[in-house]
């Protein structure tokens, strides 16, 4: 369940969302007034939240936590727990954030105490956001800090891929072996390994071999539908670390690397 934070206005630096050159120089001789170019952009990217230090303390952050910039008036991210989204504004060299939204669980398995020092951090006061290579940091007047990475996106190769749709419980994984030209794993029931040959953003599957189990309809029916994609030509996506495979046939396939 989402909660609307009618009142809430967070400003941040336009350099979040508006990719730009702070440097001196950065504009052509004789240019005029013409617009800095990005050379460190931030929009399009998924930032990995690394911690966020608060009066002083710094809180590290848990698995999963980040933000996102699309850099077409929209922020999103997870707090470690709970995930979050935020209308973006540009007024100049600031940006504003509102009608901000976020989910409302309680996870046992995050530290509760982290998301509620990165929440206020990014939501409480005006943020000055610098880039360092692959590493942002957003400072607050009061000096809290927030420091986020450049999140990479899982590899296809050695990666173990849970599969989540079609669902199988978790049960179903595949392995790309690049050195070998396989993928194995499980469909759910049955162990699998066929030939895989990867190149130019598709994956081409031979024909699978199998052990020969039943299990439960609900998994035999998650099985059927990933046969499918071999003895074919696939296409592939990997956006950092969910797995999109889409057979000729118009099965799509998507999956997790595991942690």
């Amino acid at each position: 369940m989402y909660r609307q934070k009618h009142k809430q206005r967070t400003t941040l630096t336009a350099a979040l969302l508006v990719p730009f050159l702070a440097a001196c120089g950065s504009e052509k001789a004789g240019g005029g007034s013409g617009s800095a170019r990005a050379e460190e952009p931030v929009t399009g990217i998924r930032w990995s939240v690394d911690s966020v230090t608060v009066d002083g303390t710094t809180h590290r952050a848990p698995d999963g936590a980040h933000v996102t910039l699309d850099g077409e008036g929209r922020a999103e991210g997870s707090y470690g727990c709970n995930t979050f989204s935020a209308r973006a504004a540009q007024d100049g060299d600031r940006i504003t954030l509102s009608d901000a939204t976020s989910t409302e669980m309680a996870c046992d398995d995050k530290p509760m105490d982290f998301e509620h020092a990165l929440s206020r951090t990014l939501t409480d006061s005006a943020l000055r956001a610098r880039v360092n290579d692959d590493r942002l940091t957003l400072t607050t007047d009061a000096g809290d800090t927030v420091r986020l990475s450049r999140s990479e996106d899982a590899p296809l190769h050695g990666t173990k891929w849970t599969v989540t749709t079609p669902a199988a419980d978790g049960r179903a994984h595949l392995t790309f072996d690049e050195r070998e030209r396989t993928v194995s794993g499980s469909l759910g029931c049955n162990r699998v390994e066929a030939g895989a040959t990867v190149r130019d953003g598709h994956i081409t599957l031979g024909t699978p071999s199998t052990t020969r189990m039943m299990c439960e309809d609900s998994l035999m029916a998650a099985e059927k539908a990933l046969t499918k994609l071999f003895d074919g030509t696939l296409t592939y996506s990997v956006d950092h670390r969910t797995l999109t495979l889409t057979s000729e046939n118009g099965t799509e396939v998507r999956a997790v690397a595991e942690s």
